[in-house]
């Protein structure tokens, strides 16, 4: 099946095909000639899905699927949550964004977070949600050289090493996006049996 992951993100595109593993051909916007940057102005997760599906079926016409990740640090009241890839930018600088978020963390011993991740998928005309949640905590310092954003600094629950430091099969065994594309794929894997029936939404 050929789908079209809403996002510009090279390493999240890599990350959704490793856990959906064979049978899925992802494509991005700029495989159909949508270069320009996809919105994602709404106050929730769930909402930027929303807009940037729908953003890229309005552009290109085709069925697709978008995602919002967010961490969620407790002591911070939820921060940095919707405005994770801008947290100390507007540019989605990580670098930036990490070095931030342990400043505000300096002399805070509750350090308890998790990550969600929100996918939309538009698909025949209809909308259905997916979500995934990995809970752990942020690091004093940050480690590790693997995956992207705020990984070098979240320690999953039942792990001593963060993100960015756990092999790639790992993370992608029980991360938040693990669980939210999980759930997208049996969707779609069962899909035929669903066609028609217009209130199911994935949980």
């Amino acid at each position: 099946m050929e789908l079209i992951f809403a996002t510009n993100n090279r390493h999240k595109l890599e990350e959704a095909a490793q856990i959906l593993g064979g049978g899925y051909i992802l494509k991005t916007p700029s495989d159909f000639g949508l270069s320009e940057e996809i919105p994602e102005e709404r106050d929730t997760l769930e909402g930027n899905a929303v807009q940037k599906a729908e953003f890229v079926k309005f552009h290109t016409g085709l069925d697709c699927f978008a995602d919002d990740t967010g961490l969620e640090v407790e002591a911070l009241g939820g921060e940095p949550g919707v405005r994770s890839a801008r947290y100390a930018t507007d540019g989605h600088d990580f670098g930036a964004n990490t070095a931030l978020l342990l400043k505000n963390l300096e002399g805070v011993a509750d350090r308890r977070a998790r990550f969600r991740t929100v996918i939309a998928l538009i698909l025949d005309g209809r909308l259905y949600t997916f979500e995934g949640e990995v809970r752990g905590k942020i690091s004093r310092t940050a480690a590790g050289n693997k995956g992207f954003g705020y990984d070098p600094v979240f320690i999953p629950e039942g792990y001593t090493e963060t993100f960015a430091q756990l092999p790639a099969e790992v993370k992608n065994a029980i991360s938040h996006r693990a669980e939210a594309v999980r759930k997208l794929a049996v969707f779609l894997k069962d899909y035929g049996k669903y066609q028609g029936d217009p209130s199911l939404k994935g949980k």
